[in-house]
């Protein structure tokens, strides 16, 4: 790993540009595409064309004591709110705001992404893995941007979360 590269990354936020050469200094095989900006689901999944790999979503979370989580799964998984606390271990959970979303994670609401963790370098955020998604051959995730989305293997997503000094779980969801 370049030595300055993670000196160079403690001014917040990190780029899409500082994450794709952090990812290359972990060694990670990723591939970035550029599209029209995509704030939703839906409209990932109407301007996606044929990209390769699962797509995800991501919530950025906080529970009734104040512990922010970031939970990422397969798109189309329905996740209620109430059974996922029970599944995580946590409290009541509601949406975080965008001011603390960007504060911690570093982007704003439709750019959620578990790349977003290079940002936290207190390591507020747990970080949740949807484990089915976890199973599957590659995974697309926006780079620090909704106008990119990155191909990488689980493995390497697992990897990325380690080096940024998160821990993660991996439950069903």
């Amino acid at each position: 790993m370049r030595p300055y590269l993670l000196k160079d990354l403690l001014s917040m936020p990190a780029t899409p540009q500082e994450l794709l050469l952090f990812l290359d200094d972990l060694k990670i095989d990723a591939t970035t595409h550029t599209h029209p900006a995509l704030k939703t689901v839906e409209e990932s999944k109407a301007l996606r064309g044929d990209l390769a790999g699962l797509h995800c979503k991501n919530l950025f979370l906080k529970d009734k004591k104040g512990v922010l989580w970031l939970i990422v799964a397969r798109e189309d998984v329905a996740i209620n709110m109430k059974e996922l606390k029970t599944k995580i271990g946590s409290h009541h959970l509601s949406f975080g705001k965008p001011d603390l979303l960007m504060e911690v994670l570093g982007v704003s609401p439709g750019s959620v992404t578990p790349f977003a963790l290079l940002n936290d370098k207190t390591h507020r955020v747990r970080v949740v893995l949807d484990q089915i998604m976890m199973d599957q051959a590659l995974v697309n995730y926006h780079p620090l941007s909704n106008e990119m989305t990155t191909a990488l293997s689980p493995e390497s997503l697992r990897t990325f979360i380690v080096a940024c000094g998160h821990e993660y779980s991996e439950v069903e969801l």
